[in-house]
Parts: structure tokens; sequence; C-alpha cells
């Protein structure tokens, strides 16, 4: 089976303290509409990853599910684009009050993964 695009268990950040820390003071967040990305290195085995749509921008929660899977979805598709080392948590906020195509999420994705690559080869 090949690994490179599936999203196992051990991606997902799930850990009430290590999520506590990536919003803590001093944290790295970069922007591209409609998502935010806050991202911290971290000194776990692999990168984890959480993904966030409030219900204050989506009542249902077939929209919110929606969402989700459609971040899910990016992510899983270009994730090779940050380098293996260092290891961090990335949490995918979402900041829209509308739902969008899943092309444009994935443009987002990507975008904040190569500024992300980039902040950290400086």
């Amino acid at each position: 089976m090949d690994t490179v695009h599936t999203f196992p268990k051990t991606e997902r950040l799930c850990s009430r303290k290590a999520i506590e820390a990536l919003f803590a003071g001093g944290n790295r967040s970069l922007s591209a509409f409609p998502l935010r990305v806050v991202y911290r290195v971290s000194d776990g085995e692999s990168t984890q990853v959480l993904m966030s749509v409030s219900k204050r921008h989506f009542k249902h929660a077939v929209d919110r599910n929606r969402t989700k899977r459609q971040l899910r979805e990016a992510w899983r598709l270009h994730r090779d684009i940050l380098p293996p080392q260092p290891r961090l948590h990335l949490a995918f906020i979402w900041l829209a009050d509308e739902l969008q195509p899943s092309d444009l999420i994935q443009r987002k994705v990507k975008n904040l993964l190569h500024r992300i690559r980039e902040q950290l080869a400086d």
C-alpha cells in the first residue's frame, strides 16, 4: 500500500498538551484567505496536523465536515512540499463564512506549505 497518499492517525494532532503548546505565544502563523496556519517545530516522530472549522462560520455540521474533508485532502496531496526535518505541529484554521471550491483550497494549502518551507530554510 502506498503510504504517501494516506492520512494515518499518527499524523493527526490530538494531544491536548501539544495543541495548547501550539496556540501558546511565540509560534508562527501565516494566512492565505480563507485559511490561517499556525505551526511550531516539535520533537515528535512525525509532522502532525489539526484541522479547525468553527461553528461560528458554519452552523450546519454538514458544511463544517465538508470543509474539513477538503482541508484533509489538500494536506494529503501536498504534504510532501514540507521537508522531512524538522518535524512540525500544524493547525489549519478556517476563516471564511462561505464554502469554497476544492481547487481554491488546494492552491491555498500549497501556497501556505511553500511559505512555511521558505521560513524554515531561513
